[in-house]
């Protein structure tokens, strides 16, 4: 906060007068640019260290993507796996279901704590449109995927839930039971092969954000 004092001497006549006026306006524009550089100044680091921040989570998620792409490959081929399975019940509702694989989803975890933190800050605001607008392109492509594969997830605890509980696989399903799985199953697969190829897409953006931004 500026504070602005009265002349100390009396003001004799407009020429002292004017001769005050321009001492304060020049005092005060003095002062505006100071305390205008000191924030531009703090801004700036604080976006510096904003970035820092995101760059150490960004690298720290792409690492992670490796394995949630090979989660995903292995999926598929649980999947179809168990779509063999159920082709065989349907041609032949006699045959007892050996080998049957099971599905297991593990859902991808990204870090996002320094993104929070940055939004929360304002430190976002600070920064140039181009470069802000990576940092959300990005966070929101991680989002995407999770959701993605956490609504096949659902999707594939629904699509057993006719023959399987927590316990075990029945040694024997019927062929409208396994009709019905085939159907819902094939729709699980369409599923990954959208989360897997968002997972590409997420990888080529860390790729060309690091390549970028490199330590």
């Amino acid at each position: 906060m500026l504070d602005v004092h009265p002349p100390h001497e009396p003001v004799h006549g407009w020429r002292d007068f004017f001769i005050h006026l321009a001492t304060i306006t020049i005092g005060l524009l003095i002062a505006l640019s100071l305390e205008g550089c000191v924030e531009w100044r703090h801004h700036r680091h604080q976006v510096h260290e904003a970035e820092a921040s995101l760059q150490i989570e960004i690298e720290a998620n792409a690492r992670k993507l490796q394995g949630a792409l090979r989660d995903v490959e292995s999926e598929q081929k649980l999947l179809a796996k168990d779509a063999a399975i159920l082709s065989r019940i349907i041609a032949n509702p006699k045959v007892s279901n050996q080998n049957w694989p099971g599905i297991d989803f593990r859902l991808p975890t990204f870090d996002r704590v320094s993104w929070e933190t940055v939004k929360s800050t304002g430190s976002l605001s600070y920064m140039p449109y181009a470069r802000a607008h990576v940092y959300a392109d990005i966070y929101d492509q991680q989002d995407d995927v999770y959701q993605a594969e956490l609504q096949a997830a659902r999707d594939a605890i629904l699509s057993y839930a006719p023959f399987v509980n927590m316990e075990h696989v029945p040694s024997r399903i019927t062929a409208d039971d396994a009709v019905l799985v085939k159907k819902r199953m094939e729709t699980l697969q369409a599923q990954l092969i959208m989360v897997k190829s968002m997972i590409v897409e997420l990888d080529g953006k860390y790729e060309k954000f690091l390549r970028a931004r490199p330590e």
